[in-house]
């Protein structure tokens, strides 16, 4: 059993060096797409795309339990539009989704659909004024140059709305990966794995979904038409053990497993599903920890209030500078993220959806 699941890991991390090294701004998630159903079209019993780009498959459970269980990862990654120009040629941009404007200045960008090589450009610290230099650059301050000669060229080559996603490739760092777009490759990754693995004593509504970085939006949809029983969203969330002014508690950590949210900003976590997890994690000897509550927010925000109310989980893989040009997970975390995940599922009765 142990070979089997070793050799399970490691097709999930070729999985996940593909799904990172797509591009998928929220909105534009068609190529992102393209790789989950390849990759699940043969272990599921159906699978189809809804009306607003998500990928929703089903895989039939043993039997043993009457249950429809969500599980749900979202494709969309945070990135940049083009929204004007310059007389110069250069690109005036707006962010889609939650970036730093302190991270942007000298990026690398893959530009338009011809992924066209481009760079955000800022005032060069010789022009700048002391002031300038001590304050964070503004996303209006900022444009990106793809080597327009003028605004007319700039037109051509990038029409407005065309988007731009950082311009990084997957890379392994001794027990850590490298790369873009793991919130939410991550959870993706993880969902594929679960359903290319054995049947479930549920039945598994999985759902790959659309424009969460910008609102949740593809969940909404995905939830209200599977009406599943219960939901796990299965995510890449922050990890920010890194030196500071202060000894603070992280909000998680490389290396200690997946990550419980107890509440952040857009759910309370269902204790029952809650319960499940740590008691697995305990019994299994599998790390986890729990995310500082408060911050953020996942596809389960949206879920847990389709309907009637479907109760609701997030497990994720911690990830170091999330929303960023470049992010870094343990690969010992993501596994046991899948398997937590997993052993979860094959112990979740309708008796632990009761409510007492």
């Amino acid at each position: 059993m142990m070979m089997m699941q070793k050799k399970n890991e490691i097709a999930d991390t070729s999985m996940l060096r593909e799904l990172s090294n797509a591009i998928g701004v929220s909105g534009d998630e068609g190529n992102v797409r393209a790789i989950v159903l390849e990759a699940i079209r043969e272990h599921v019993d159906e699978v189809t795309v809804d009306s607003i780009g998500n990928v929703l498959a089903f895989k039939k459970g043993t039997g043993r339990q009457r249950l429809r269980v969500m599980l749900d990862a979202h494709m969309d990654e945070v990135g940049l539009m083009v929204v004007g120009y310059t007389n110069e040629g250069l690109l005036r941009m707006r962010t889609v989704g939650g970036i730093d404007a302190r991270l942007l200045p000298g990026t690398l960008l893959k530009v338009g659909p011809d992924q066209m090589p481009g760079v955000i450009g800022v005032k060069p610290i010789h022009l700048a004024d002391e002031a300038e230099r001590n304050k964070v650059v503004q996303i209006k301050q900022l444009a990106i140059d793809i080597g327009a000669k003028d605004k007319e060229e700039a037109e051509k080559l990038a029409p407005l709305g065309t988007y731009a996603a950082f311009d990084t490739t997957f890379r392994e760092m001794g027990s850590a990966v490298s790369g873009k777009a793991f919130d939410d490759r991550a959870g993706c990754a993880a969902l594929i794995a679960l359903l290319r693995g054995e049947r479930f004593p549920s039945d598994i509504h999985a759902a790959f979904t659309v424009q969460e970085e910008v609102g949740l939006r593809g969940a909404r949809v995905a939830a209200y038409a599977l009406e599943p029983d219960c939901a796990f969203a299965l995510e890449g969330t922050i990890a920010d053990d890194i030196p500071k002014d202060k000894d603070v508690s992280p909000t998680t950590e490389l290396g200690k497993g997946p990550a419980l949210t107890v509440m952040d900003r857009s759910f309370i976590a269902d204790r029952r599903l809650l319960k499940l997890l740590t008691e697995t994690a305990d019994e299994l000897d599998i790390p986890y920890q729990f995310k500082q509550p408060g911050m953020g927010g996942t596809d389960a925000g949206a879920i847990h209030l389709a309907r009637e109310g479907i109760p609701s989980i997030t497990i994720a893989v911690p990830c170091r500078y999330i929303h960023s040009q470049l992010g870094l997970l343990n690969l010992d975390d993501f596994h046991h993220t899948i398997q937590l995940t997993r052993e979860s599922l094959s112990r979740l009765t309708r008796r632990i959806l009761r409510r007492n």
